[in-house]
């Protein structure tokens, strides 16, 4: 919990710290997956790629070594598709717009059932922001803030995650849309969702 508190914070120092001192204590257990995978997030936001790259992989073959899990539900359990999951969020991270964007797609896959209903809201949201991130990247805004105004819209909303990173896509509107309306009515949604939490 230590790493994902750092990681909402902006502490990324503190989520290498916390990932770190977790496995540690825990290596062969499937929380080390998770640490893994909140390591390489770390080390993503700190623009770092080949750490990023060496602790997506140590996680990974935990994964791989592990039984399938029982409980898909459990907070610190990993499957893969939520290591998809993690691995989308520091591929976007590192502008590495292809993967983020394969793997955006995997995990929407792999979060809708069978009837179209959504299995892992916070997911699915996420993987929207990252779509509207590669979108804006590629100079689409209607389809950047359609991404991310879709993301915003879920029920179940663990907030602080997603205006992490919403931050994302806001950033490159921002930068790059501020004078177009569309990206100021996004910025705007924003700006009055971070104010009300």
């Amino acid at each position: 919990m230590r790493a994902w508190f750092a990681l909402t914070t902006g502490d990324y120092r503190g989520i290498l710290a916390a990932s770190q001192a977790g496995t540690e204590s825990a290596p062969a257990h499937g929380v080390a997956v998770q640490l893994a995978a909140q390591e390489a997030k770390g080390w993503a936001r700190l623009g770092d790629r080949r750490q990023t790259e060496v602790a997506l992989d140590r996680g990974r073959k935990l994964l791989e070594g592990m039984p399938y899990p029982e409980n898909l539900d459990h907070h610190f359990v990993v499957d893969p598709a939520k290591f998809d999951f993690y691995a989308m969020d520091c591929y976007r991270l590192l502008g590495e717009d292809r993967f983020a964007e394969n793997l955006a797609h995997e995990v929407i896959r792999a979060g809708t059932d069978f009837d179209g209903s959504e299995r892992s809201p916070m997911r699915m949201a996420e993987a929207r922001i990252t779509l509207g991130v590669v979108a804006a990247r590629q100079g689409d805004l209607d389809q950047a803030v359609n991404y991310g105004e879709w993301a915003l819209k879920g029920d179940r909303q663990s907030l602080p995650s997603l205006l992490m990173v919403s931050r994302e896509l806001a950033a490159i509107v921002n930068r790059d849309f501020a004078n177009e309306s569309t990206g100021r009515e996004y910025l705007d949604h924003l700006t009055a969702l971070s104010r009300a939490s």
